[in-house]
């Protein structure tokens, strides 16, 4: 018998004479001839569990976990309280990733009212969702909320800073459609106001900015919105969110809508994923939200009760008067994010960005003052900064991992058109002094 089909050959013939069937090939009669594969998968024979287990085990010990990570750009390497796993582990919780049927349960539609409410208070925006499928989506959906509040227009606006992976998915999302993408240039890494008015006209609905940006710069957005809204269109923030526990926030810089993503909040690196998107915006734009909004409100005795006061999603109602067909509520990974925040607190979280900040400053400083390494554009930055090296990247970070040290993300392994000698270097509170000393001295002897 195949390990992983339970039928009998008895069962396959009741299932046939059921059918009215002689053979198995017979239920794909429907299909041309000229598509049907006439031969094989070259596939290994099946294995039992325990030969699967030790086949993965083996694969598995090949990641490389105990270097000491300077990587960024979009995923960082911070401490989690243990307190996360335990309670997301909880059988309570720990379901499937987007429970369909949160009605059901006060406590996960609490939880993802608790979500909504430090995301809104992080962005100083009126309204949040139960989360998205991750920050890269969210552009996708932010775009689509503005193109829906203004039907005439078809132009998304994004700045040059932002992370190649969501133009990435801008493109993909919008191919094959009217809407017209287009970049603006952004100088010396970083936003220009006078770019943006270049590129504005009628047909606008949106711009989206990213800060810090990609080189892990904070960006200045004095003007943006009143250049923005003077001319109708919808003004849109990516942030990671940590950041906005010391920084102005998309709310403080006259945003429509913020978005981002919370791996920074208690969620592992986890290889790549998964993570969690979050968007927030202004009331008025409330019913063009994508996925599942929780509410609060009272039972029948007077008592708190959360329900889904807004589902425009596929799952709950018809295909094509959904505000998305893309997005997917990371329920686990929200609640992750939900528990790391509650347990830090307003106080535990501006420390801990202090800390990124200290830290990544400090490293920053030791790294230039080596000979032959500068800093990219020399603006501030959070706790991610762009080194301009004597030798390509990828290379110094390749020697660099034969000591250990994930040296941090090559630019130009993220967009074509970079410079081969950009390195974009996150630094969290996670990382110790004698780490980055020991960062410093291989870097040094790297490019010597």
């Amino acid at each position: 018998m195949h390990p992983f089909l339970p039928h009998t050959d008895r069962d396959i013939q009741e299932m046939l004479d059921f059918c009215g069937l002689q053979k198995p090939e017979e239920l794909f009669a429907d299909i041309p001839e000229d598509v049907l594969l006439k031969k094989n998968l070259p596939l290994a024979d099946g294995l039992s569990e325990f030969e699967a287990f030790r086949l993965l085990e083996k694969t598995a010990a090949k990641n490389r976990i105990e270097s000491v990570c300077f990587l960024g750009c979009g995923s960082y390497d911070h401490i989690i309280p243990r307190t996360v796993n335990r309670i997301t582990s909880l059988p309570q919780f720990y379901t499937a990733y987007t429970p369909y049927q949160a009605e059901m349960s006060q406590g996960f539609l609490q939880a993802m009212f608790e979500f909504q409410t430090m995301i809104c208070e992080l962005t100083s925006l009126e309204v949040s969702n139960a989360s998205l499928y991750d920050g890269h989506t969210a552009s996708c959906e932010a775009a689509v909320m503005a193109l829906q509040a203004c039907r005439d227009r078809n132009k998304v606006l994004y700045a040059e800073t932002l992370h190649p992976f969501t133009k990435q998915v801008l493109r993909t999302h919008f191919y094959g459609t009217d809407v017209v993408l287009k970049e603006v240039q952004a100088p010396s890494g970083c936003f220009s106001l006078a770019a943006l008015e270049e590129e504005l006209d009628d047909d606008t609905a949106c711009f989206i900015g990213q800060s810090p940006n990609i080189f892990g710069f904070l960006e200045d957005y004095t003007g943006c919105a009143e250049a923005l809204h003077a001319r109708g269109a919808f003004f849109i923030i990516s942030s990671n969110p940590l950041s906005l526990a010391v920084t102005r926030s998309q709310g403080e810089w006259g945003a429509d809508i913020g978005i981002g993503d919370t791996q920074v909040f208690g969620l592992p690196r986890f290889f790549g994923g998964p993570s969690c998107g979050y968007i927030a915006a202004t009331e008025k734009l409330t019913r063009k939200m994508p996925g599942r909004i929780v509410g609060q409100s009272v039972d029948t005795k007077g008592r708190r009760a959360f329900i889904l006061t807004l589902q425009a999603r596929e799952q709950h109602i018809k295909r094509h008067r959904a505000t998305s067909n893309i997005c997917s509520n990371q329920a686990l990974a929200a609640l992750a994010s939900t528990v790391y925040l509650s347990l830090l607190g307003p106080e535990g979280l501006k420390e801990t960005a202090l800390q990124n900040m200290a830290a990544a400053r400090y490293l920053y400083d030791r790294l230039t003052a080596l000979p032959g390494i500068t800093g990219y554009a020399g603006n501030p930055f959070f706790n991610e900064f762009t080194l301009q090296l004597p030798k390509p990247a990828e290379q110094v970070a390749a020697e660099i991992l034969k000591r250990g040290i994930l040296a941090g993300v090559p630019y130009k392994t993220l967009d074509s058109r970079g410079s081969e000698n950009l390195l974009v270097v996150a630094v969290t509170e996670k990382r110790t002094r004698d780490e980055l000393e020991a960062y410093a001295e291989a870097l040094q002897e790297v490019t010597a």
